[in-house]
């Protein structure tokens, strides 16, 4: 650093700060004094998606959540690597100078994907990928009946009853028939025009 009037390139670094704090505090400033503020209770209740919050919020988390989100960063994140690969890659000056360069960049970006596909498919076969994992189990409930007699009785066949109501006399059909409930009249019919119709 000859000149001491210039600044150094850690004095830029701290002016781009300064500048960037006073913008947010700025346009955090120019929010508060311009918005109308009328607050209501619908407009101060918590919501999640659009929907209104039901319960407590101590309930228990989904961790599938977490891990999921985890997964998409860090494959998501890796992609940004790959940006800075290609613009180094495509300059033609490093191809000129030694051929071999090409093939270099090439092979160590083959290493980096091969290295993410190795880990997306731990993930897949650890089983982080799914859902819901179901577990598949017979119950068991510890009871002092033994199986057999479970056995026979699955295995037994048992005869049908008939549901209909058999009616044997007179007397109690028409019984029956007074007691079914008459349907109502109806009150008003609508009545529909035909097209073209005088009356």
């Amino acid at each position: 650093m000859d000149d001491p009037g210039q600044l150094s390139e850690y004095g830029k670094i701290l002016i781009i700060i300064l500048v960037g704090i006073f913008l947010v505090a700025m346009t955090i400033m120019a929010g508060r004094m311009l918005s109308v503020n009328k607050p209501t209770p619908q407009k101060l209740s918590t919501y999640e998606c659009g929907e209104d919050a039901v319960g407590s919020s101590w309930v228990q988390f989904n961790p599938r959540f977490y891990v999921i989100a985890l997964i998409f960063l860090l494959f998501d994140v890796e992609l940004i690597f790959i940006f800075p690969w290609a613009t180094v890659f495509g300059q033609a000056e490093y191809i000129a100078a030694d051929g071999r360069w090409g093939w270099f960049t090439l092979i160590e970006m083959a290493l980096f994907v091969g290295i993410l596909i190795i880990g997306l498919i731990f993930v897949w076969v650890k089983g982080d990928l799914e859902w819901v994992k179901p577990i598949h189990q017979r119950p068991k409930v510890n009871v002092s009946i033994p199986s057999t007699a479970y056995d026979g009785l699955n295995q037994a066949t048992y005869p049908l009853r008939a549901y209909t109501v058999q009616l044997d006399d007179k007397a109690t059909a028409e019984k029956a028939n007074e007691e079914m409930p008459v349907a109502p009249k109806i009150a008003f019919k609508s009545r529909f025009k035909k097209p073209g119709a005088t009356s």
